[in-house]
C-alpha cells in the first residue's frame, strides 16, 4: 500500500471515533492539566464523533473531502479547551489533505506538520507536556524520517509510535502529571485516535463500538482527586460561537479585549464563526464583549471548582455504596436548579439535596432532573426550576420516575430559596406545597444583566451592550452603570409592604461594588433591612430579592 484511498480514510475515522469513545473514561481519569475537572475525553470524544459522524455521512466523499468536513464540523462541535485544539490540529491536517483523492507519504507528512502549525498559533501560551508536545514531537519524526518510507500506512504506524512516546515523556516535562501519576489526557486522546485509525489499516476493518465507558487504557490514572483546586485562578470555563454579524468582521479587537480576564484562551475565526473557550473569573464581561461581533449559540459556562469537587464526592460515594448497605428513604428530598457558586450554598444551606447545574444559557433536560430525583434517597421529592423555561421539563419528571415528584414553579433563584424557608419536614405534602407557592409569590425579583443585540421594547430603545434592568420577565430599565440600573429596578419592586432586600451579587461584580449598591439602596429606604450575598451567577450582574 503505497497511498491512503477515500476507503481507508472512511475506515480510519470510523474506527478512531469507536476507540476514543470506548476510552473516553479512562482519559477523563487522565485529567489534570489545566485543571482537575476530569473532563477531557467526554470533550474529545463528542468533537471528534460529531465531525466524523458528517465526514462520513456522504458515501461519495473522496478522501480529501472527508478530510475538509471532518475539520469544518469539529470546529462547530468542539467541547471544552482539548476540543478546541483538536479541532485546530484537524483543520491544519485538512490544509494540507483538502481536494486530494488519497494520500501519499508526503502528503501525510505535510499533514501533521500543518496540523502541529496551526494548533500552537490557536493557543495563545503553548504548554509542552501537554497534546501540543504530542502533536509536535510527532510532526518532527514525520519531517525527519518520510524519506525512508515509501508505504503511507506504514508511515502512519511510525507516527503513531512516535506520539507514543512522546506521550511517555509528559510526566517529566509538566509537574503536575508527574505528580499525578499521570500522562497528558490531551496526549492520550490524540494517541487513542491515531490507534483507532492504525487498527483500521492494518486489519480492514474498524474498532466496534462498546456499549458503555471501557476502563482500559494505555495509562491508568492515579489519584488526580488529590489535586489541589485552590491554584485554580480563573474559575469559570466559557465556551461559546459568535455568528458573526458580518464575514468581513475580525476578532483580533476582541481578543485583546478579553485576554487579561483569564487564561487557556482560544479564539478561532473561521470566515463566519468565532470559536471561544477561556477560563475566566468574568464570564459575564467575555460574552458582553464577544456581542459586539455577532449573536451567541451553544454557550457553556462550567464552574470547574465545583465540578472538581462534585467528581471526588461521587468517586468517594461510590466506593462507599460498594461496602455500605442500601441508605433508607426519608420522607421529603429537595432538588434544585442553580447558578452560581454562591447561589448553590444558599440553597445547600437550606436544605437541597441535589444541586442541577443550569439556569438561562444551559437549561437542563428532563433527563437531567430524572437522575438528580433518582439521587436523592426520598419517597417524596420536590424540584425547585427556578426557571421558567424548565418548569415544562422538570413537570414530564413525575410521569417517568418511581417517587413522587412536585413541582414548585419557582421562575427565579430568589423565588426558589425563599420557598425552601415555607417547607416544614413535618408537615403533609399538600401544605407544604401550599406554603412554598404562597411564599414564592411574595417575592418580587430583578435581575440585570446587559443587551445580546439592539431591540425596542414599549418606550425603551436598547442597544447592543447595554445594561438592562428587568423586574419578573419585564424589561423597565436601560443605562449604562450597572449599580445605577439596579437601584432604579429595586426602587420600583419596593413598596409600603416591603421589609427586606436580597442583593445577589454575580461573578462579574465585586464584594465593594456590591456593598456599595447596598448602600445606596438603605440610604433610599430606611425602613427595609438590606443584606448582599455572593451569588456568583454568569450571564447577570444582579439578582435582587424584595419581600
Amino acid at each position: 500500500m503505497r497511498t491512503l484511498s477515500g476507503s481507508d480514510v472512511r475506515l480510519m475515522l470510523e474506527s478512531a471515533s469507536n476507540n476514543l469513545q470506548n476510552n473516553k473514561k479512562a482519559i477523563n481519569d487522565l485529567n489534570v492539566f489545566p485543571v482537575p475537572d476530569g473532563d477531557t475525553g467526554t470533550n474529545m470524544g463528542l468533537t471528534f464523533g460529531a465531525a466524523a459522524a458528517s465526514a462520513l455521512a456522504d458515501t461519495d466523499s473522496t478522501a480529501g473531502q472527508m478530510i475538509e468536513i471532518l475539520a469544518k464540523a469539529s470546529l462547530r462541535n468542539a467541547r471544552g479547551n482539548s476540543g478546541v485544539i483538536l479541532s485546530q490540529i484537524l483543520r491544519g491536517v485538512s490544509k494540507a489533505l483538502s481536494g486530494k483523492e488519497e494520500f501519499s507519504v508526503d502528503d501525510i507528512k505535510e499533514a501533521v506538520c500543518k496540523g502541529r502549525d496551526t494548533a500552537y498559533r490557536a493557543v495563545m501560551k503553548p504548554t509542552e507536556g501537554t497534546i501540543l508536545t504530542v502533536v509536535r514531537e510527532g510532526a518532527e519524526f514525520a519531517e525527519q524520517n518520510s524519506a525512508d518510507y515509501d508505504d503511507a500506512a506504514e508511515f502512519f504506524a511510525a507516527i503513531l509510535n512516535a506520539c507514543e512516546e512522546s506521550l511517555k515523556r509528559t510526566p517529566e516535562i509538566l509537574p503536575v502529571l508527574k505528580q499525578a501519576g499521570v500522562v497528558d489526557a490531551g496526549g492520550c486522546g490524540v494517541v487513542t485516535l491515531l490507534k483507532g485509525a492504525d487498527y483500521a489499516l492494518k486489519n480492514g476493518k474498524v474498532i466496534e463500538a462498546e456499549d458503555g465507558d471501557s476502563t482500559a487504557s494505555n495509562s491508568a490514572a492515579t489519584g488526580n482527586n488529590d489535586i489541589d483546586t485552590a491554584n485554580i485562578r480563573f474559575q469559570y470555563c466559557t465556551e461559546f460561537i459568535i455568528q458573526k454579524s458580518s464575514a468581513d468582521r475580525q476578532a483580533n479587537q476582541f481578543k485583546e479585549a478579553i485576554r487579561s480576564k483569564g487564561d487557556c484562551m482560544l479564539v478561532i475565526d473561521d470566515e463566519d464563526i468565532v470559536k471561544v473557550h477561556i477560563h475566566t473569573n468574568h464570564p459575564g464581561f467575555v460574552m458582553e464583549q464577544a456581542l459586539k461581533l455577532g449573536q451567541l449559540i451553544n454557550i457553556k459556562v462550567d464552574n470547574m471548582k465545583y465540578q472538581h469537587n462534585e467528581n471526588i464526592k461521587n468517586a468517594e460515594g461510590a466506593d462507599k455504596n460498594e461496602k455500605a448497605e442500601e441508605v433508607p428513604l426519608k420522607k421529603y428530598g429537595i432538588v434544585a436548579v442553580s447558578a452560581g457558586e454562591g447561589i448553590a450554598e444558599v440553597f445547600k444551606s437550606v436544605g437541597v439535596d441535589k444541586i442541577v447545574e443550569g439556569g438561562q444559557t444551559m437549561n437542563p433536560s428532563t433527563q437531567d432532573l430524572l437522575d438528580a430525583v433518582a439521587a436523592v434517597p426520598a419517597e417524596n421529592v420536590f424540584i425547585l426550576p427556578n426557571n421558567k423555561n424548565i418548569i415544562l421539563a422538570a413537570e414530564q419528571v413525575n410521569d417517568i420516575s418511581d417517587k413522587n415528584v412536585i413541582v414548585i414553579p419557582t421562575k427565579n433563584m430568589p423565588q426558589g430559596i425563599s420557598a425552601l424557608l415555607a417547607f416544614d419536614e413535618g408537615a403533609d405534602i399538600e401544605t407544604n406545597t401550599e406554603a412554598m407557592k404562597e411564599m414564592m409569590a411574595s417575592v418580587k425579583c430583578g435581575q440585570v444583566t446587559f443587551a445580546a443585540r439592539n431591540s425596542s421594547v414599549g418606550n425603551l430603545e436598547i442597544h447592543e451592550g447595554d445594561v438592562m434592568g428587568m423586574i419578573g420577565s419585564d424589561i423597565t430599565d436601560i443605562g449604562s452603570d450597572i449599580n445605577e440600573v439596579s437601584a432604579k429596578i429595586t426602587d420600583k419592586m419596593i413598596d409600603d409592604e416591603s421589609a427586606l432586600v436580597t442583593v445577589y451579587y454575580g461573578a462579574d461584580v465585586d464584594e465593594d461594588t456590591a456593598n456599595k449598591l447596598a448602600s445606596v439602596i438603605g440610604a433610599a429606604h430606611r425602613d427595609v433591612d438590606v443584606s448582599v450575598v455572593y451569588g456568583g451567577q454568569p450571564v447577570y450582574y444582579y439578582m435582587i430579592a424584595v419581600e
